[in-house]
């Protein structure tokens, strides 16, 4: 029987051979990839120490970053519409925990679900601008429950040497065959407010932490070509 457990999206059959074969799929790609990573050394430390941290990302860059990041046991949030119960899936079969919520559909329920994680010492990806954008706008929702929980934020990017980019709002990243791709990782940052209200003003910090990473990526690809 393969119904959907109570408040789990019913998948289409295309939907469903996805997440059958989507996971295999992706390690079979990420093997013929050539990966270098950049200013690693943060996150790394915080790991090593137990410390939580929450990883910020573009949607559009959710595909390579996650295969990168797969088996580490890190918490994901996910939307809780049907697209989301696709990732959530995929992702579930690739190491990750989810989140089920969003910066908007459900963003309370997320917010402290992010809270209890961080606090309870686990790590945890957001991509600020999902599930539907607008694209590489950062939501607050991040920063308040990196401020809550008092976790610092580790902005990451991805630039590949030759990918396809789907035509949807975030331009959804799938690096080819054989790609070179550069991971770049920005220093752990604590959030510099005293509470919810002032954290929410910070969102534009971040976005900006978060395009730097990407634009260097960027660039280091372009000096290797």
């Amino acid at each position: 029987m393969n119904e959907p457990a109570p408040g789990r999206a019913r998948l289409t059959g295309i939907q469903r051979l996805a997440v059958a074969l989507g996971p295999a799929l992706l390690r079979v790609l990420y093997w013929t990839w050539r990966v270098s990573e950049v200013n690693d050394a943060g996150w790394r430390a915080l790991r090593a120490q137990g410390r939580p941290f929450v990883f910020a990302l573009w949607h559009g860059q959710l595909l390579p970053l996650t295969v990168q990041h797969r088996s580490q046991g890190i918490k994901v949030l996910i939307s809780e519409h049907r697209d989301g119960e696709v990732i959530a899936r995929i992702t579930a079969s690739m190491g990750f925990g989810s989140i089920r919520g969003s910066t908007t559909r459900g963003a309370t329920r997320a917010l402290l679900a992010m809270c209890d994680a961080l606090t309870t010492g686990s790590e945890v990806a957001v991509t600020p601008d999902g599930p539907r954008g607008p694209a590489r706008k950062f939501a607050s929702g991040t920063v308040v429950a990196a401020q809550r929980a008092g976790a610092p934020i580790v902005t990451v990017g991805v630039a590949a040497s030759r990918a396809w980019h789907l035509r949807s709002w975030d331009r959804f990243m799938i690096p080819k065959p054989f790609a070179r791709l550069t991971f770049v990782y920005g220093d752990p940052t604590y959030v510099n407010a005293n509470d919810s209200r002032g954290a929410a003003m910070q969102g534009d910090v971040f976005e900006a932490s978060l395009n730097a990473v990407v634009a260097t990526a960027q660039a280091l690809d372009q000096e290797r070509r």
